[in-house]
């Protein structure tokens, strides 16, 4: 029998990322911010200059999207996670300004995994393919900043039971390594 999902809210404390471990099925409710590479580059430029960021990253959470456009039935498109290794070269610089979570998809490089593990943050994986079911778990989008980015602007999302797994805890482990060592147990 499977475990039940953990159910979770934003923002993230420390006691939540402590008891979550590399391939907890998660559910998440509460406020998230949207942001892709133009988005994060544009932050990191903001640190990097010394100016305000136009969210407080501390405890939150950013998902890995840039949903297509809205139709007038709906609260936002399909909102599908992208590759987060285009985000891997700011994602250490975020996490150590209070980022606490990230939600995307594929594997995280080394320098990401240290910085989880250093500031007590956790890497989420979603499902690439089941864009319009993710959709039905946000409740309410709010632009945030950088509209000239279209669907890579930062949106804030309201969400309720938003699938996911935990891909990389603050513990040092990673559920893409151990699927592939698994595999191989099973192919020996």
């Amino acid at each position: 029998m499977t475990a039940q999902p953990k159910q979770i809210n934003t923002p993230l404390t420390d006691d939540t990322i402590q008891s979550l471990h590399v391939g907890d099925r998660v559910l998440i409710s509460g406020t998230i911010y949207t942001a892709r590479d133009a988005a994060h580059k544009r932050l990191c430029a903001a640190l990097e200059a010394g100016d305000d960021l136009p969210f407080s990253l501390e405890g939150q959470i950013i998902y890995y999207v840039g949903p297509s456009p809205t139709r007038p039935d709906q609260i936002i498109g399909s909102a599908g996670p992208t590759t987060s290794s285009r985000v891997d070269p700011y994602t250490p610089a975020l996490i150590q300004q209070g980022l606490k979570g990230m939600i995307g998809k594929g594997k995280r490089n080394q320098a990401v995994r240290d910085a989880l593990a250093q500031h007590h943050a956790v890497y989420f994986a979603t499902v690439g393919g089941a864009a319009a079911l993710i959709a039905e778990c946000v409740k309410a989008v709010e632009m945030v900043a950088y509209e000239d980015l279209k669907t890579e602007a930062i949106r804030k999302l309201t969400i309720e039971n938003f699938p996911v797994v935990v891909a990389n805890d603050i513990y040092g482990a990673d559920l893409y390594e151990q699927g592939r060592l698994a595999y191989r147990r099973q192919e020996g």
